[in-house]
């Protein structure tokens, strides 16, 4: 699977996990319902006193099923990539470094002295 398309699906999934969010958040407890014996004004609902729980619940369990199965497709999207290395570290362009250039040593060699006529014994 290319980049883009592993773009895509992150992008589908965080999406999908802030629209659960706020789903959830606009949802009412079971606590919620004790006011409209009072007038608690659920009338002016737009899907009537019943119909948002149903809808909103609804709504949440068919994107919280897409939001799992796309967590399973991400899962399995990194199990395919071929493992370069383990780590960061091993990912990283290695530079030798160059070794420093040793010239060999020239046999340090003293000098002769130089050359003296030889003594010769006159006779």
């Amino acid at each position: 699977m290319t980049g883009t398309w592993v773009n895509v699906v992150v992008l589908l999934h965080v999406l999908l996990a802030l629209v659960i969010i706020g789903l959830v958040l606009l949802q009412h407890g079971k606590g919620a319902d004790m006011g409209s014996g009072f007038g608690g004004g659920s009338s002016g609902s737009l899907f009537g006193a019943t119909g948002s729980a149903n809808f909103l619940s609804r709504t949440t369990a068919v994107l919280a099923t897409v939001f799992f199965i796309s967590s399973l497709g991400l899962t399995w999207i990194a199990t395919q990539r071929p493992h370069e290395g383990l780590g960061v570290m091993d990912r990283a362009p290695m530079q030798q470094k160059a070794a420093p250039k040793v010239e060999p040593k020239k046999a340090e060699v003293e000098p002769a002295p130089p050359a003296q006529p030889e003594k010769t014994v006159p006779q």
